[in-house]
């Protein structure tokens, strides 16, 4: 099967993967709250698998294991807190959980830098579980699930994307940030922002969740944020020189490539509206 695909088009991958993908997310997304929080769970341990994968490419030793543990335990104590099943004190739990890293390191006595293995374990916490976790909280703000504001979110991530992706295939001349990704082009993102801008103007009419001046910000706040984190990756990736997270899912990557731009979104999206919603 992968050699099969291995031998398509890069944009026929694309389309073989939203096919099968899309309709998969926006079942899970849309059949009931703990389905949407347990997609985001098992998506967030893969993708911090993930980031603790490559680091071990380079050298360094984070505690993989453990680490995700503690990523999907938040958005778990995200989902229970934010549907009032559990009290928000229990959101305390983090600390201690957390705190154990350093004890766990204190006893690898192999670990020839356990401080620098420390900082990267937390990184891959703030940077994947974190963002993931606010999503669920996101979506579950005032105690009530609004499935259309998550499903909001991905079309204009996937429509900023799409659009990025003709356009810069297309028109792609200038280069928007070449010493980091030098395929990424100004036109590609000008053609981004177009496409999410549409989307957010059907999403106006058609998801009454946020009122249309909200969804054209967050559209924008997606555009730049999501342009942003995905040249974040890339930094990333070029640092330990690899060109792609991985292969799991077909003409993308891997699970970092797909949602390094929404890892960056999300804090920004959730403060916007809980700010100005």
């Amino acid at each position: 099967m992968k050699q099969r695909l291995a031998s398509l088009t890069n944009l026929q991958q694309r389309v073989i993967a939203a096919v099968a993908g899309v309709p998969f997310i926006l079942f899970m997304i849309w059949y009931a709250d703990w389905t949407f929080a347990l997609l985001f769970c098992v998506v967030s341990a893969l993708t911090q698998r993930e980031f603790y994968r490559l680091l071990g490419l380079d050298g360094f030793e984070p505690l993989t294991a453990y680490g995700t543990i503690v990523g999907v335990m938040i958005c778990i104590l995200a989902y229970f807190i934010e549907t009032d099943q559990i009290g928000t004190g229990n959101y305390f739990i983090i600390c201690p959980a957390s705190s154990m890293i350093f004890l766990i390191k204190l006893y690898k006595k192999r670990d020839m830098k356990p401080f620098t293995n420390i900082g990267f374990t937390f990184l891959g916490i703030i940077y994947v579980a974190m963002p993931f976790a606010l999503l669920i909280i996101l979506a579950l703000r005032g105690g009530t699930y609004h499935p259309a504001i998550i499903t909001g979110c991905l079309l204009l991530l996937w429509a900023s994307d799409i659009g990025a992706y003709f356009a810069g295939t297309k028109f792609g001349r200038r280069k928007l940030f070449e010493r980091v990704s030098p395929k990424k082009s100004w036109e590609g993102s000008l053609g981004g922002a177009a496409a999410a801008g549409l989307v957010a103007l059907g999403l106006a009419f058609w998801a009454p969740e946020l009122k249309p001046w909200q969804w054209y910000c967050v559209g924008g706040i997606i555009v730049v944020t999501g342009t942003y984190g995905d040249l974040v990756e890339s930094l990333f990736k070029r640092s330990i020189a690899i060109k792609d997270s991985g292969s799991s899912i077909p003409g993308h990557g891997g699970f970092l490539d797909r949602f390094d731009g929404l890892l960056l979104a999300a804090p920004f999206i959730i403060t916007f509206l809980k700010l100005f919603a």
